[in-house]
């Protein structure tokens, strides 16, 4: 197959090191000088130090800002609650972080999201919704939903409420929950091409709303990071489908975790297909975005528990890596872009791997993890990587934790992770929409006092 010419040619020749260092070299300071935020991202991406430690907050769905938080922020920074938020992210129920907002905060990265969201409808049609804890928001025309006798809340695929629900938000919650729909397994019958359904080469429509949007979300001055379909392999926030009417293959995630060990065969030759596929998409938005992007997260497949890892690094070497190896290989070959790899957890014993397989940036660094402890995480592998996020545990300091105590770490964070730069701040994942404000609060404090201003 094509891939495997192109998983073979991505093999490394030499140790792993970091891209873009030179040895020997003092940081360079620029606090005289006007810096833009393109070019502090940039920085910090190339392991220097910038005037100030770049901020991102809405840029991704895994550095994002739950609707209801923004909508306080709004209010208590811009004082202002209208028009309300757009939940740009509905399964999560992400809200829009805008210029107005972003400017606020600090923000120096907007984001470049696919097309269509995880419940496979786009972000447009805008109309008045209110959240379960009685915020207003708008949500996307085709955002249909309907309630089951226990109040909860149920979403359907592309908006078509004639489909099955594809996913469920508990009465009193934030945010959805995919729906396992998981048909009869006949193990005779099974054919990888039913879990490939979702991927296709870009249209011609994909390609100029890609264009169209890299010209809007790109007009600031920011910093941009692409969000790439279909490079995600055996992500189970994707594996359920909740975007498709009626899934095929293997949807269950229990399903598919026993699937890494007793149907390998099977899912090298669902992640080769997808490959291929992800590499030739990879080739037509370089054409069309070239250096417009300065970052691409490739992947958000977590392989980290609060303890260790899901699987074994030997399971990851053999099933995992050959394809990260070419995704990577293909993006340095026709672009500048920086790579980025989600994976929450307790990953330091797969860190390595991520450097040997090309990525660049490291998100979310769950410091509360096993293991994870920063200073070591930034002196073993911050010459090889950058990281993006960890700027204060989402688990408990930030939601349960005293505005000192949040401030404390936040400054913290910027010390161990940003000398010398190869750090963007935000925190370890989304900010969830029942954070206290007084918290959030003393977060973009210490952001403002570490960069000294006001």
């Amino acid at each position: 197959m094509v891939v495997r010419n192109a998983v073979a040619r991505a093999r490394p020749t030499a140790t792993p090191r970091a891209r873009g260092v030179s040895p020997g070299l003092p940081p360079r300071r620029t606090e005289e000088v006007d810096v833009t935020s393109r070019e502090r991202l940039a920085a910090a991406l190339r392991h220097r130090a910038p005037d100030a430690v770049p901020v991102d907050f809405g840029a991704t769905a895994v550095t994002g800002i739950h609707a209801s938080a923004v909508h306080r922020l709004r209010q208590d920074l811009l004082g202002r609650s209208e028009p309300p938020v757009r939940v740009i992210e509905p399964y999560q129920m992400l809200g829009e972080v805008d210029a107005e907002l972003r400017a606020a905060i600090g923000v120096d990265v907007v984001g470049l999201m696919p097309r269509r969201t995880m419940f496979g409808f786009e972000n447009r049609d805008w109309t008045p919704f209110t959240l379960f804890d009685g915020t207003p928001v708008q949500v996307p025309g085709d955002f249909r939903v309907s309630r089951d006798p226990n109040g909860d809340l149920l979403i359907h695929p592309e908006g078509d409420p004639t489909a099955p629900p594809s996913g469920r938000m508990p009465a009193g919650g934030y945010f959805f929950d995919a729906i396992i729909r998981q048909p009869p397994i006949d193990e005779d019958r099974l054919d990888p091409a039913d879990n490939l359904e979702e991927f296709s080469l870009f249209s011609e429509d994909d390609l100029a709303w890609y264009e169209r949007r890299i010209g809007e979300v790109g007009a600031g001055g920011e910093g941009v990071i692409l969000t790439m379909p279909g490079t995600a392999f055996g992500d189970i926030a994707l594996v359920p489908a909740p975007w498709l009417k009626h899934p095929r293959g293997i949807r269950d995630v229990a399903e598919w975790y026993v699937s890494l060990e007793t149907r390998r065969d099977y899912v090298h030759r669902v992640f080769e297909r997808q490959c291929e596929i992800g590499l030739r998409n990879i080739d037509r938005l370089a054409e069309r975005l070239g250096d417009r992007v300065d970052a691409v997260m490739l992947t958000g497949t977590d392989f980290g528990t609060q303890r260790g890892l899901f699987l074994s690094p030997e399971t990851y070497r053999e099933l995992f890596l050959p394809y990260h190896r070419a995704i990577n290989r293909r993006v340095h070959e026709r672009t500048r872009w920086k790579t980025f790899i989600h994976s929450c957890g307790s990953v330091i014993d797969l860190i390595p791997d991520f450097v040997e397989a090309g990525f660049d940036i490291l998100n979310p660094v769950q410091c509360s993890a096993a293991k994870m402890d920063p200073r070591t995480l930034k002196r073993e592998f911050g010459p090889h990587l950058v990281f993006w996020g960890g700027g204060v545990d989402t688990q408990r300091t930030l939601p349960f934790g005293t505005p000192e105590e949040v401030y404390r770490e936040v400054r913290e964070r910027i010390e161990i992770f940003g000398e010398g730069g190869g750090f963007v701040f935000n925190t370890v994942h989304n900010v969830q929409g029942n954070t206290p404000t007084e918290n959030l609060q003393a977060m973009f404090r210490a952001l403002r006092d570490a960069r000294g201003t006001r």
